[in-house]
């Protein structure tokens, strides 16, 4: 297959596959993978909700990088990570802040006792409803963000031949009957699809070698044709437009 200005593909790729990664900062890619705001602003939501005497845990932090920008934070600041990139980036960025950071690998267990959060938040991280449950306070809070199933599908549809992507499950209405069988009430549930634009194919490629999940079995080798593809849509357009899929939930603990 012809590529369109072939020295450039290769450029974009190759830095992209050479980029060093830690927390979870995608400043390489700012410029080029351009996300819509969505209507709501999740830590404009969260300090909504933020007293200084509280009990809050921030489950799976990546960096620190969100829950460090709402400061002042309660005293009793709590977080978790377990992903080993970003353990040492968020250690460094919020014990200085006063933040008990906790290293954790269990998705489905909390290193914490029964009832001893007024707030959990969660930003695009893995949860168990009951678990959450089980460590707030009764009419605790848990405030999550989460990237929803039908997130970049089109990216699955240009790539795979059988397009597939295994959190497909993930909704709205799925999420909210975990939370409410769990024993929360919900009290704000959102939904939004909003536009990105992937400039170029380093971008692409940059995201799908970070984001693993997207294309489960994603590589250079294995995709390239179609990578090709999509390098040349993109020279004949000027960038690549895509969905993807926001949600919101603030639930109370009953």
């Amino acid at each position: 297959m012809q590529i369109k200005n072939p020295e450039l593909f290769e450029k974009l790729v190759a830095e992209a596959l050479a980029q060093e990664f830690s927390g979870w900062d995608f400043k390489y890619i700012a410029q080029r993978w351009i996300e819509s705001p969505l209507s709501w602003n999740y830590p404009q939501v969260v300090l909504s909700h933020i007293k200084p005497d509280m009990h809050m845990l921030d489950m799976d932090t990546g960096g620190g990088e969100v829950l460090s920008s709402l400061q002042p934070l309660p005293k009793n600041t709590y977080a978790t990570e377990g992903y080993p990139p970003n353990i040492p980036v968020a250690k460094a960025r919020l014990e200085p802040l006063g933040v008990y950071f906790v290293e954790t690998h269990q998705e489905d267990t909390l290193p914490f006792e029964d009832g001893l959060f007024d707030l959990v938040i969660n930003r695009h991280a893995a949860f168990f409803a009951a678990e959450v449950h089980r460590v707030l306070k009764p009419n605790g809070l848990f405030i999550t963000q989460q990237v929803g199933g039908k997130n970049n599908f089109e990216l699955n549809e240009l790539l795979q031949d059988e397009p597939e992507f295994q959190y497909s499950y993930f909704t709205l209405e799925w999420a909210t009957k975990q939370l409410t069988d769990a024993g929360f009430q919900i009290l704000d549930q959102r939904e939004e699809f909003p536009e990105t634009i992937i400039t170029d194919i380093g971008a692409l490629v940059f995201h799908l070698r970070i984001i693993s999940w997207q294309i489960a079995d994603f590589s250079i080798e294995k995709y390239h044709d179609k990578l090709v593809q999509i390098h040349n849509m993109m020279q004949d357009k000027g960038s690549l437009r895509i969905k993807s899929h926001r949600i919101l939930i603030v639930a109370k603990k009953i």
